[in-house]
């Protein structure tokens, strides 16, 4: 049984734009694709996982070719583009830049096909281990509808990120991180939740959607700018337009701060007209439709919350904390990113452990991930139950963005605390037995994203502190984040 809030094939993979990662190219290797993860990850790659995604890659996309994903192709052999801190042109891609939408499209073919139950609309609601040591599952209609149990042996969590609980954002509504806070409230450990990565380059007009625009545009030649026209990368890294996210955003940041502005220019003018079009034509068409036209004037562009990187802890199969409950994608900790996630690494990832999810729950077995050195532990204060107010939400969204973003200090994270405290303390159920309800789980993950990252007293890939502006060599490990419970 798949069980989604929406739609089936809505997520964020659906709108990835750039490309899945995989070392297919002649002159690639996943020895090559394993040193460029490592060096973007800033020291917490686990390398394990990663030699797994990179050396188990190539056969995933094969799988992808059989299932029918159209990868676009040059002379008979799959295209392959360049993106930030690779070493080699090793993004897949189809429909130009709709990699995404194609893949999705393509899998949920083959799950009706298959006669799969597939309940869209249906929320999950609470998870919790039954008497026999099962996975009860609690789900509940997206309308407030019926309340309905079921229990399995076996739960696989694929419930994605939590980007929309930032102001600013590249994902879609649905991607709210209530899978992470439904799995700490069942005891599931949880791992790098300090570390959400942002993206450079989305859209930015007011009153318009923040659509993003794929860093592969940076990778066939698009260079940023300030409003002046002057290019500002070259100051941050030698890499330039190419470096890590984590660097371009802060630079980016940077930027705007010195100038006042509230976007750069992303120029991609020196790409040829047809080329442009060919290889993006989703932006392109996008940004028609607000005036624009790539090939002759810059875009206007800004950071925006992208991809959470940590999440349920999880062993190389999927396997949590809990017996029975395994999860992938974005929703789980794999270590495979480390503190800041190589592009196009993410697909990849869904791919490459979804199917050793699958291996596991084929042949049996037990696991689990393994305890980090330094956990911390967090306690939900009992609540007033006031129910979900859209306020709520709002101002979780706000707090996010402005405190626990791109740049931050433990001062402000410290005050984020504490009023991510407060809310908790007004949505809590106050009878355990009650259902947490959307907003509830939205200021626990959010409050549990802000603990991590103030607990963490050092700068390290996409976790930035100005009164921490340094990587600390005995915190190059990773943070457990364990319920109290009273």
């Amino acid at each position: 049984m798949l069980v989604t809030k929406a739609r089936l094939e809505e997520s964020n993979t659906r709108y990835a734009q750039g490309g899945i990662a995989a070392a297919i190219g002649p002159d690639d290797s996943p020895a090559l694709h394993l040193r460029d993860t490592l060096r973007a990850g800033a020291g917490l790659v686990d390398r394990a996982a990663a030699m797994a995604l990179t050396s188990e890659g190539p056969q995933r996309i094969a799988d992808l070719v059989r299932l029918g994903v159209p990868f676009d192709t040059v002379e008979g052999q799959i295209a392959l583009g360049r993106e930030a801190a690779h070493s080699r042109a090793r993004i897949v891609h189809a429909g130009g830049d709709a990699t995404g939408l194609m893949v999705e499209e393509t899998l949920r073919a083959r799950v009706l096909d298959a006669g799969i139950e597939v309940r869209e609309r249906t929320v999950l609601r609470r998870l919790s281990l039954g008497p026999d040591r099962s996975i009860v599952a609690t789900l509940g209609r997206a309308d407030g509808g019926s309340i309905e149990e079921v229990a399995t042996a076996s739960t696989v969590l694929a419930t994605g990120g939590a980007g929309s609980l930032y102001r600013e954002s590249s994902n879609p509504s649905v991607a709210t991180g209530e899978g992470v806070a439904i799995a700490w409230r069942a005891g599931a450990l949880l791992t790098d939740m300090e570390f959400l990565q942002f993206h450079p380059t989305a859209f930015y007009r007011e009153g318009a959607p923040r659509h993003l625009i794929t860093e592969a545009i940076r990778g066939e030649g698009a260079v940023l700018r300030n409003r002046a026209g002057d290019r500002f990368l070259l100051a941050h890294h030698p890499d330039a337009e190419l470096a890590p996210r984590d660097v371009v955003s802060r630079a980016i940041v940077a930027e705007l701060d010195r100038t006042g502005d509230r976007w750069v220019l992303l120029d991609a003018t020196g790409i040829p007209s047809d080329r442009l079009h060919a290889r993006f034509p989703t932006i392109c068409r996008f940004l028609a439709a607000h005036g624009l036209d790539a090939s002759r004037e810059p875009i206007p562009v800004a950071p925006v919350a992208h991809f959470m990187i940590g999440g349920v802890a999880v062993d190389l199969d999927g396997r949590s904390s809990l017996p029975g409950l395994l999860a992938c994608g974005e929703v789980a900790s794999t270590g495979v990113h480390g503190a800041n996630r190589l592009a196009s690494n993410s697909l990849l990832e869904g791919l490459v452990f979804g199917e050793r999810v699958v291996r596991a729950l084929r042949l049996g077995g037990s696991g689990g991930p393994r305890r980090p050195r330094r956990r911390a532990a967090v306690r939900i204060p009992h609540g007033a139950a006031e129910g979900d107010r859209p306020e709520v939400v709002d101002r979780v969204r706000d707090l996010l963005w402005t405190s626990v973003g791109i740049v931050r200090s433990g001062p402000r994270l410290a005050l984020a605390a504490a009023e991510l405290d407060a809310l908790a303390a007004v949505t809590e159920p106050t009878d355990p037995s009650t259902l947490p309800g959307a907003g509830a789980n939205a200021v626990v993950t959010a409050l549990l994203l802000t603990r991590a990252a103030l607990a963490r007293p050092e700068s390290r890939g996409a976790h930035y502190r100005t009164d921490a502006p340094t990587s600390v060599p005995g915190w190059r490990v990773h943070l457990g984040l364990e319920r109290v419970t009273g």
